[in-house]
């Protein structure tokens, strides 16, 4: 194909396009550029945060990416199919889009995580009762998650 005649689908990579297309629906542009151009940066800055939750004990990875998600689908079509093609977060992507399913790893992941951070709190809080506000927020959001379905074992 010509290069003058490529327009912005064909700046996606193919295996990051044909998981993009797991969804029937057409991905909604928010109409403005500045629009897209927040919403771009909303997804990045959320991609960043989530990597950092990666390191960082308590900051949670899979909300962001979540929001990343969203955020792309609305302001930039080559992010999101990026998204929902890359090895790590695309599984994640499409159990949520598919049934609100989280893998039982990332469940494990998850407790792992907050209950690090629990003992941190724990140990390092100068008013207790901040730490147990915290530690009860965590413990409703597991138990939530621990309620979401699982994907299928494959």
């Amino acid at each position: 194909m010509d290069d003058a005649k490529a327009g912005p689908r064909d700046a996606v990579p193919p295996r990051a396009r044909a998981a993009a297309q797991v969804d029937d629906a057409p991905l909604r542009l928010a109409r403005t550029r500045a629009a897209r151009a927040l919403l771009t940066a909303l997804a990045l800055t959320s991609l960043g945060v989530a990597i950092l939750g990666l390191f960082i004990p308590g900051l949670p990875s899979t909300e962001f990416v979540l929001l990343a998600a969203w955020a792309a689908a609305k302001g930039s079509p080559r992010l999101h199919a990026w998204l929902l093609g890359h090895r790590v977060f695309g599984p994640m992507l499409y159990n949520w889009h598919h049934g609100r399913m989280v893998s039982r790893r990332a469940k494990w992941s998850a407790t792992a995580a907050m209950t690090v951070c629990a003992g941190v709190l724990l140990y390092g809080m100068h008013r207790p009762w901040l730490a147990y506000a915290a530690i009860a927020c965590m413990a409703c959001v597991l138990a939530w998650l621990w309620r979401r379905p699982e994907p299928p074992a494959s």
